[in-house]
């Protein structure tokens, strides 16, 4: 069976935080690969911001490359909005029963997990890896077998400072892959 961890998110947009703490987490947690499921809409959050959903894809799918360990995924594209992670869960379980899935989640997710939709479900059913993020103790109750915390780097990048800084116009070539970079550029550009 094909360990995968399910790294699911808004990427909105992407950036090398996202990139380097799924690399430490697939070669160091042992994980044959992992998938970047982009999340149309989180119940949790508001969507004003958040860009088209095939351009996030677009964008995940240019950052990863060629790099064997990282796919991309739009299969929550077809659920039902909004998106709960119990139900992601069990469909991607049924449609792909040759992968042992483990959802990654961060310190921050972790601390809201119980106003989650069936996130007893999640808890229960998935092993679940929690990577640490500033400002987050992360605390398991006894009982969640299935439930570990990784001492991945904390790469304090987020999104929303990403667009931020690109309605600034600041140079943040660092913060982003080349591609992506490129990718944003000639969208804003094009007529």
């Amino acid at each position: 069976m094909k360990k995968t961890g399910i790294f699911s998110g808004s990427f909105n947009p992407i950036h090398i935080g996202h990139l380097a703490l799924a690399n430490w987490i697939c070669e160091y947690e042992e994980l044959d690969e992992i998938w970047f499921l982009i999340t149309p809409q989180s119940p949790l959050k508001n969507r004003t911001d958040l860009m088209d959903d095939t351009l996030r894809y677009e964008m995940v799918k240019q950052s990863i490359g060629n790099y064997p360990k990282f796919r991309v995924s739009d299969f929550e594209f077809s659920l039902p909005k909004p998106s709960y992670s119990a139900n992601m869960l069990r469909e991607i379980q049924k449609t792909y029963p040759e992968h042992l899935f483990h959802f990654i989640l961060g310190a921050d997710n972790w601390a809201l997990i119980d106003r989650w939709k069936d996130y007893q479900t999640i808890i229960h059913h998935y092993p679940i890896i929690i990577y640490p993020r500033l400002g987050y103790e992360i605390h398991i109750p006894h009982g969640y077998p299935n439930v570990r915390t990784v001492n991945a780097p904390r790469i304090e990048i987020s999104s929303a400072f990403i667009r931020q800084a690109c309605k600034e116009g600041k140079d943040i070539r660092f913060f982003l892959p080349e591609s992506i970079r490129q990718y944003i550029r000639s969208i804003a550009t094009a007529p």
